[in-house]
């Protein structure tokens, strides 16, 4: 990596994440489910979301020569892989609309996406802000 990202991919990141969020989050908030329910989903949210992190830095780590254990790499593909699959069962097996189906999946994989964008472009501007050194 020999730039930072541009200001528009960073824009860019950031809006996906908070845009598949929101949206994920609104549609819980204004949904008619139980609150067991909801308390799924969110979970199935927040855990995707953190797997997603983890992968993307686990591969990072790798390709930067960083140790990362083969323990470690294969739980973040197996519990990203499980959050997708997660969702997908609860999904399929509710009461909803195939409508909102789809926008509980589209949400979901457009802030795993933004998460994975967001953390990128973090680590690439560490990069170079600790190859630059510090600016006066």
């Amino acid at each position: 990596m020999n730039q930072k990202p541009s200001a528009a991919f960073i824009g860019a990141s950031w809006v996906a994440l908070g845009v598949g969020m929101a949206g994920y989050l609104v549609g819980l908030w204004r949904s008619e489910m139980l609150l067991d329910e909801k308390g799924y989903y969110f979970t199935v949210l927040m855990y995707g979301l953190f797997s997603v992190v983890s992968v993307q830095k686990s591969v990072r780590d790798r390709l930067e020569g960083i140790p990362v254990t083969d323990i470690y790499y294969g739980l973040s593909w197996f519990s990203t892989i499980l959050s997708i699959t997660l969702l997908i069962v609860g999904l399929w097996n509710a009461t909803l609309l195939p409508s909102e189906k789809g926008f509980y999946a589209f949400a979901f994989l457009l802030g795993l996406f933004g998460a994975i964008a967001v953390q990128k472009n973090t680590r690439d501007s560490q990069a170079i802000d600790r190859k630059d050194g510090p600016t006066n």
